[in-house]
Parts: C-alpha cells; structure tokens; sequence
C-alpha cells in the first residue's frame, strides 16, 4: 500500500466558498472551542454572508499517511539551474526558540542544489530548507512526526502551509521548523487555528485538499521572523522546474528533490520524484525560478498512492483566498 488508505473521489469542477475552522491545539491557556465557517466571496458570483458554527473538540488522531509515487518518465525540458531563486526574509537563528544538541543555528544561505533531476536525497541545511517543517501531535520526538508543512509569507508572520488531509480530525498539532533526529533548533510552535476550503470541508475535495494554520509566537518571537516564509505562488503554468520538500515517517531528516512538473488535470498537478512516503504530505512545491510555494503534497490520492509520483492541487485564488482569510 502506498502513503494512502483509499483514492477520493476527483471532481470537475471546484468550489471556490471558503471555511475556517478553529483547531483545538493551544498554548498555555489559550484553548480551542469551537470552528468558525466563513463564507468568501467568488470573483465571478455575489457577496456571500458569514456563518458561524460551533463545534466540540476533534478527535484524536490516527497516524496520517502522505503523499506518492508510481515510476513515469521524466520530463524532458526543465528551466537552467541558473534561474533558480533565492529565498527572501530574514533569519533570526539567534533569538528562535531553545537549542538542542546536535543542529548548529549557522544556517547557510540558500543555493541551488546541484543535483540530477528526478533524484531524491536529504536536504541540505540552508535558509530554505528550515522553512520546512515537521507536524507532531504529541512529544517531539523520533517517530512522532506524522505530515510535513512550510513557513509561508504573510501580514501577521505567523502562518504555515501544509495539505487539508493532514489535520482533518487531528488535535494539538505543534509545527518544528528544521526538524532534524529529534531536535528542534528553531522551537516548537503550536498551531492555534486551521483554515480549510469549503469544498474540502463539506466533501474532502481533492482539489482543495491545502490548509493555512496559524501558530502562537514562541519566546516572543513569530514563526516567520525566525526563519522567514516563502511566498505563495498562485496560476503558476503546469510544467515548471520545482523543489519537492518532504519528512518521511522513518527518516529524521527531510529529503528534497528537484524535478519538472506536469499538469495531471485542470486542477492537479504532479511531479515525479522517487522515496516521498508516508509523512512527506504537506510537503511544499516550491518554484525553482520564483521561490514561490505554488503546491503542497495532496490532492489526487491525498498525494499519491505510490512512492514515486506525488500530487498537489492546483493553486489558483482559493489558496490565495484562504491565506488572505487567515491574515
């Protein structure tokens, strides 16, 4: 079996109304009570009334599965490594959160990985790669993260991005920017709320399988003012030279991956990159040209029923909708 338990069922047509829902993982004595469902506007209909709804604590959690692979050719043009972008925003390693042993807060700058395309390897420690994160819903700790997620940029600093079907019925989900063997260089960040699709609510929409969370600071200090945040991508073309970030369930460190995508239907996008298992769903696609997120491992198959193949929904003003909701 690959990193999902069942196929959804894929759509034609999206919906473009937006949730959000208030999570029940806290710090301290901030507490979760309830879901908040806010209706927005589509672009091409008329203005919608805001609902609010309450909602009991979610459950707690089964380990969640991610995204996949099933060998298919690699595609043939690819932009030069030379367009690759750097990523922007600052990185205050100094004040981010208690060190532990092991991880050196000396990040070194971000440069394109020189690699083969299509090949899968550890990341290497830089600006970029610390963006990417694990998700545990208990002790940080080997073996306890279960989805992977990105700082992304925003207003209020204070956001991060991972796939819808990570933190569907999952509680007191806390975010470790530069996971590696169980240390958490950059601090542990609790989610506070998570922000859905609509269509993802109301029928788990493989086309709007992606959810904005927001996390309380850590030592005064906001996620995004410690290791910065990517920018997010929207209506970016289908074929395009992306990175692929990723923790898998029984690595410890996250694994990368440079490979050109493809369009799989009007609203999926995949890229084949081998050895991306369970837990490397919510792992950011980030544009090589841009350095901007432009997908997140979901959608088709929760992401892929292989360890070869992985998928995203396609990024259009939905997402940028939602994160604009969670600002």
């Amino acid at each position: 079996m690959g990193r999902h338990s069942k196929q959804r069922k894929r759509r034609s047509l999206r919906p473009v109304v937006l949730s959000s829902v208030l999570a029940v993982g806290v710090v301290g004595a901030i507490t979760a009570a309830g879901v908040l469902s806010v209706h927005l506007r589509d672009p091409r209909q008329g203005t919608s009334t805001d609902t609010v709804a309450a909602v009991g604590s979610a459950p707690t959690p089964a380990r969640v599965t991610s995204a996949g692979p099933s060998p298919s050719a690699t595609p043939s043009a690819s932009p030069s490594a030379s367009t690759e972008a750097e990523p922007s925003g600052p990185l205050n390693v100094a004040q981010a959160g208690s060190s532990t042993d092991g991880l050196t807060r000396q990040v070194p700058p971000f440069a394109p990985p020189d690699v083969k395309l299509g090949a899968t390897g550890t990341a290497p420690l830089n600006s970029e790669s610390v963006r990417v994160g694990a998700l545990f819903t208990g002790d940080v700790a080997p073996g306890n993260h279960f989805c992977s997620a990105s700082v992304i940029d925003s207003p209020g600093r204070n956001l991060i991005l991972t796939a819808a079907h990570c933190v569907s019925g999952v509680s007191s989900i806390v975010f470790v920017p530069g996971y590696r063997d169980g240390t958490a260089p950059f601090g542990s960040w609790q989610v506070t709320k998570v922000y859905t699709a609509d269509g993802w609510q109301n029928s788990d929409d493989p086309d709007e399988d992606f959810a904005v969370l927001a996390v309380a600071p850590t030592d005064n200090l906001r996620i995004e003012d410690a290791v910065g945040g990517n920018p997010i991508g929207v209506n970016a073309a289908p074929t395009v030279q992306a990175r692929l970030y990723g923790y898998s369930d029984s690595a410890e460190k996250p694994v990368l991956c440079t490979n050109v995508t493809s369009r799989e239907d009007a609203f999926q996008r995949r890229i084949d990159c081998p050895s991306f298992s369970n837990g490397t769903s919510g792992g950011p696609f980030i544009d090589s040209a841009t350095g901007e997120v432009i997908g997140v491992i979901g959608g088709y198959q929760q992401g892929g029923d292989t360890e070869d193949t992985s998928y995203s929904a396609y990024f259009d003003h939905t997402v940028a909708d939602l994160v604009a909701r969670a600002s």
